[in-house]
């Protein structure tokens, strides 16, 4: 059935309130249902390792966009999956999360640890903000060569600079510089990687 002008303009404003990072609800973004792929990601978790061909083809059909070389182990889950795109080079390991109410780009050479949620979206601290589900996105920019270590959680609107690593168990609440090393809740800057780094296994590890 084709949509009224009406709805047509209703879904525009409601957009408009979504990029300008303001308040809306489950009702409003209802129109967006039928970019979720939801069945598709189920498909890929259940995908066994030896059908790589398939998985390939499952994820180009998730993704807004993806590069090649790859690696997203499952299971991962998204509530879009549309709203994601990865570059070349990248490996997500086991039970990552993108909560890709509005786009999560990352860029190429990216390793995400087991256990990393990326969520573009929060909610009202009021009570009586939050009927029907209302809630707030903001997009997330992963740049590219980042690091985030296991359990870390990106909140919306954080853009992490090119070649930082994100320690693990961080909650990452505000940009990180490029080639920074930041860890903590929240997180914060510890130090910049530097050509000292090249001797080093871990952060204050340096080989001998």
């Amino acid at each position: 059935m084709e949509r009224s002008a009406g709805s047509r303009a209703d879904e525009e404003e409601v957009l408009a309130r979504i990029a300008k990072g303001l308040v809306y609800t489950e009702s409003e973004a209802a129109f967006q249902n039928a970019r979720r792929r939801t069945d598709e990601i189920f498909a890929y978790n259940h995908t066994p390792p030896s059908e790589p061909e398939k998985r390939r083809a499952l994820l180009l059909a998730i993704l807004g966009s993806v590069g090649e070389r790859t690696v997203l182990l499952p299971p991962f889950h998204a509530g879009f999956g549309s709203n994601v795109h990865i570059g070349d080079d990248f490996f997500g390991n086991v039970n990552l999360t993108f909560v890709d109410d509005v786009g999560i780009r990352i860029g190429d050479s990216v390793m995400i640890a087991p256990s990393v949620t990326l969520t573009t979206t929060g909610h009202p601290v009021h009570p009586a903000r939050r009927v029907d589900f209302a809630r707030f996105s903001e997009p997330i920019v992963i740049e590219d060569k980042v690091w985030i270590g296991s359990n870390a959680v990106v909140l919306p609107g954080v853009r992490v600079g090119y070649g930082s690593v994100v320690g693990a168990g961080s909650v990452v609440s505000r940009d990180i510089p490029p080639m920074s090393v930041a860890v903590g809740t929240p997180c914060r800057v510890l130090r910049q990687v530097t050509d000292e780094d090249l001797r080093t296994r871990a952060v204050g590890d340096l080989d001998s």
